[in-house]
C-alpha cells in the first residue's frame, strides 16, 4: 500500500462531483475532535470529575507517565478512537481494533483489553446498555474516563478538560449510527470492495467558512470520507455523508442542504482539494415504508429547489453506500 494510500481513519472555476487525481489531503478548516468540545444539549453533570469511593481521588503525573508507558499501541489506538467517536459500544470497538482475530478469540481479547483500560480509568462505560441487558458485555457503551482525557491533552497538547455530559437517547442513537457507518467502510476496504482512504467523525469532519457578509458559518457533517476504487485507484472521491435517523423535520433536512449549497458557492472545499465532495444522506426510521416515504419526500424536495444543484446530493438506503461508492458516486 502506498503513501497515499494509507489510511487516515481518525483525524484529530468549480469544479463538483467528488473525484480529483490523487494528492496528499490537506486540512479543509476542519474543526477537530480535540480542539472543540461536543455537547448533546442535556448539559447534565460533569459525571467525569467525580471519582467513584473505591477509586483514586487523583492521577499524579508520575503515575500518568507510568500508565501511558504500559500502554499498547493497540491500546492507545482504541483511546483515540473513543474519543473520536465519542462513544462506542463494545462490539464496535471489536470491529474496529480486533477484527484480524478470530471470530471466537477477537471479541474475548477486545474484552479484557476493554476491562484493563477502565481499571485504570482510561476508558468508562454508561450505565445503560445498547440492547438491554441481553445484549450482554457486547452492548456496553464506553466513553472516555478522566485518565484518558489527561493523556490525550498530554498527547495532543490540548489545554481544555472534555467535560463529560450523559447523552440523551437520541443522541446516543446517532453518534453509534455515525460509528456503525464509519466501520461498514472500513469493512468494505478490508474486504477489496473499495478503499478507504480518510474517514473523519463530527467534528473532525466540519469545515469553517466565510458566508454572506463575512458571516462565520460551519459546516457539519456527519462523516467526510475520501475512497478509491481499484478500477481507477489513481483518483478518490470524496463524500460528506449525514445519517438521518428519522428524528429530523424536512424542512430541517432541506435547510441542511442549502447549507452545503452556501459552502460549495463560497468555493472554500474548491479552493484547497480543487473538487466538490458528494453529499449523501443515509436514510432510515422507525418502520421501512416511513424510511421510504422521507427519502422521495427528501429527494423529490431536493429536485424541486432551483436554489440547490441537484447532482451534488444522493438519498439512499443505508444498504446502497457501499455500492454507491464502489460506482464512484455516478447515478
Amino acid at each position: 500500500m502506498t503513501d497515499r494510500h494509507q489510511m487516515n481513519y481518525l483525524n484529530d472555476g468549480v469544479a463538483v462531483a467528488g473525484s480529483v487525481a490523487s494528492t496528499p489531503t490537506p486540512s479543509s478548516a476542519p474543526v477537530t475532535v480535540e480542539s472543540t468540545p461536543v455537547r448533546d444539549g442535556t448539559d447534565a453533570a460533569n459525571l467525569g470529575s467525580t471519582p467513584a469511593p473505591d477509586q483514586p481521588a487523583r492521577t499524579r503525573t508520575r503515575d500518568l507517565s507510568s500508565i501511558a508507558e504500559r500502554l499498547s499501541e493497540r491500546d492507545w489506538a482504541v483511546l483515540r478512537s473513543v474519543a473520536a467517536h465519542r462513544f462506542l459500544t463494545t462490539a464496535q470497538i471489536t470491529r474496529l481494533h480486533f477484527a484480524g482475530h478470530a471470530d471466537t478469540s477477537g471479541p474475548v481479547l477486545a474484552r479484557r483489553t476493554l476491562g484493563r483500560l477502565r481499571s485504570r480509568r482510561l476508558l468508562a462505560t454508561l450505565e445503560r446498555r445498547v440492547g438491554g441487558v441481553r445484549a450482554g458485555s457486547s452492548g456496553l457503551v464506553y466513553h472516555v474516563d478522566v485518565v484518558g482525557d489527561r493523556l490525550l491533552r498530554r498527547d495532543t497538547g490540548r489545554t481544555s478538560r472534555r467535560r463529560f455530559s450523559s447523552p440523551s437517547p437520541t443522541f446516543l442513537r446517532h453518534t453509534l449510527a455515525l460509528a456503525r457507518t464509519h466501520i461498514e467502510l472500513l469493512d468494505a476496504s478490508r474486504a477489496g470492495q473499495c478503499e478507504l482512504v480518510r474517514c473523519d467523525i463530527e467534528p473532525a469532519s466540519w469545515r469553517r467558512h466565510l458566508g454572506l457578509g463575512g458571516a462565520r458559518l460551519t459546516l457539519k457533517p456527519d462523516l467526510f470520507a475520501e475512497t478509491a476504487t481499484d478500477h481507477d485507484s489513481t483518483f478518490t472521491t470524496s463524500w460528506f455523508i449525514e445519517v438521518d435517523l428519522g428524528t429530523e423535520h424536512q424542512p430541517t433536512l432541506l435547510r441542511k442542504c442549502h447549507d452545503y449549497d452556501a459552502y460549495y458557492r463560497s468555493g472554500t472545499e474548491q479552493a484547497e482539494h480543487g473538487v466538490f465532495p458528494l453529499v449523501v444522506w443515509i436514510m432510515t426510521a422507525s418502520t421501512p415504508e416511513l424510511a421510504d416515504r422521507r427519502r422521495t419526500a427528501l429527494r423529490t424536495a431536493i429536485d424541486k429547489d432551483q436554489r440547490l444543484d441537484s447532482t451534488l446530493f444522493h438519498v439512499i438506503t443505508p444498504d446502497q453506500l457501499i455500492p454507491l461508492i464502489k460506482n464512484g458516486g455516478t447515478r
